[in-house]
């Protein structure tokens, strides 16, 4: 106790001292309360997040708000667990609920790793998305349209020379 709490509490008994000191911090107790439960409230799990440090900052919330007297039962912290996650983790959350697991929250943690490793492993890797944009007179085109800078008309005068087998295969034979 700071000693201007000290000499303002010098004269009182006990209980009056308590009330008094209530009345001075509860009001700031009860917007942390509020802030801690807010954040823990709305905690979401991103689609490329990991999820130790997730669940490890959702403990962290209910333990604090524990010392605060407002304890969360143990159900309903693996439930605020299990409804953060995204859907990633959706045939987990299914299965744990079906099959009734009773896990403690480090028990939850750790098998909730292991499914994050396998849902890294088994996601597909970026892909590279590429504009279809018109050529627009570059490059060359095949079939009956043109080639590089030739018009249509002046490719369709050229003379044709037809394919003939290479590589010692004759005209009858079969190409495997």
């Amino acid at each position: 106790m700071s000693p201007e709490l000290q000499k303002q509490h010098e004269h009182m008994d006990s209980y009056i001292m308590i009330e008094h000191l209530k009345c001075m911090f509860e009001g700031r107790a009860r917007q942390e309360r509020f802030d801690i439960s807010k954040a823990l409230y709305v905690c979401k799990l991103g689609d490329r997040d990991p999820v130790g440090p997730h669940v490890l900052k959702m403990i962290g919330y209910m333990e604090y708000l524990g010392t605060m007297g407002s304890a969360i039962g143990p159900e309903a912290q693996i439930d605020l667990i299990l409804q953060s996650l995204n859907k990633n983790y959706a045939q987990f959350v299914m299965n744990y609920n079906m099959n009734e697991i009773d896990k403690t929250l480090m028990e939850l943690l750790a098998m909730l790793k292991t499914i994050d490793i396998n849902i890294q492993k088994a996601s597909p890797a970026p892909i590279m998305m590429v504009n279809k944009g018109s050529a627009k007179g570059k490059g060359k085109w095949k079939g009956k349209k043109r080639m590089g800078s030739k018009s249509v008309a002046a490719h369709k005068t050229a003379p044709k020379h037809a394919l003939k087998p290479g590589g010692g295969v004759a005209k009858g034979d079969t190409c495997h």
